[in-house]
């Protein structure tokens, strides 16, 4: 995944209202962009934090700018919700993530389950429809990368949801994109989400496949990296 233009280097001064962030530049003066991510933002977005935004000249755009990276120790997290669901799309089309590759469609935003739409479908004629739910990632706990970063209802539907497709017969598989460079272990945030952290161990013990892939981030774009350890 490639950004449409050229990042700017900034200085987080706060997040507010979940979706504004203001950003000292460095010729002192201070913008508001677009802060495309609805979750709590722990561990990577705290004021003071060295933050990198795109520019927009959309006319039609009430901000000109997206907070799209935060810097932290040895690289970069991505913040934007927006990209997780592109930059894997594209490592499957380009066969960089083994479990998923051998399908000849691959689907994306389907409907399915009760007023739902799965993130990627993948299909072929020879295999079950496999059903790929796609996660941000970005809160580090205690060394280890874990989600959810704040309870999450419409996670734990997606839970069942893929658990349903399990019983029929198809492939369910919860895909966590790691986007942030610490961190040599995925888990579930129990200390965050429970009633989630259950029900994933459930659905897994039942067939339902878990992902862990970091994303590697650089200051023109974005791909996936290498394989997480998995510790439910």
């Amino acid at each position: 995944m490639k950004y449409e233009e050229k990042l700017i280097r900034g200085t987080l001064v706060k997040r507010y209202k979940r979706f504004f962030a203001d950003v000292e530049l460095a010729d002192g003066s201070i913008v508001t962009a677009h802060c495309p991510n609805t979750g709590s933002m722990k561990t990577c977005g705290s004021a003071g934090d060295t933050v990198y935004i795109q520019p927009n000249a959309n006319p039609k755009r009430k901000l000109k700018f997206t907070w799209e990276l935060t810097k932290t120790k040895g690289g970069y997290i991505g913040v934007n919700t927006g990209r997780p669901n592109h930059i894997v799309f594209e490592a499957i089309e380009s066969n960089i993530i083994p479990e998923l590759t051998g399908y000849e469609s691959h689907l994306q935003e389907k409907k399915y389950g009760k007023n739902s739409r799965i993130d990627i479908l993948l299909e072929s004629a020879s295999k079950p429809q496999c059903f790929v739910e796609i996660k941000n990632t970005t809160l580090l706990h205690e060394g280890q990368l874990v989600f959810p970063d704040s309870v999450t209802s419409r996670g734990l539907k997606h839970i069942h949801e893929l658990a349903n497709e399990i019983k029929k017969g198809n492939r369910g598989v919860m895909f966590y994109l790691c986007n942030r460079p610490e961190g040599d272990l995925f888990s579930p945030a129990e200390h965050i989400d429970p009633e989630y952290a259950k029900a994933l161990k459930t659905a897994y013990n039942k067939g339902l496949e878990i992902l862990a892939y970091r994303v590697n981030h650089t200051l023109t774009g974005s791909r996936v990296g290498e394989k997480i350890a998995i510790k439910l």
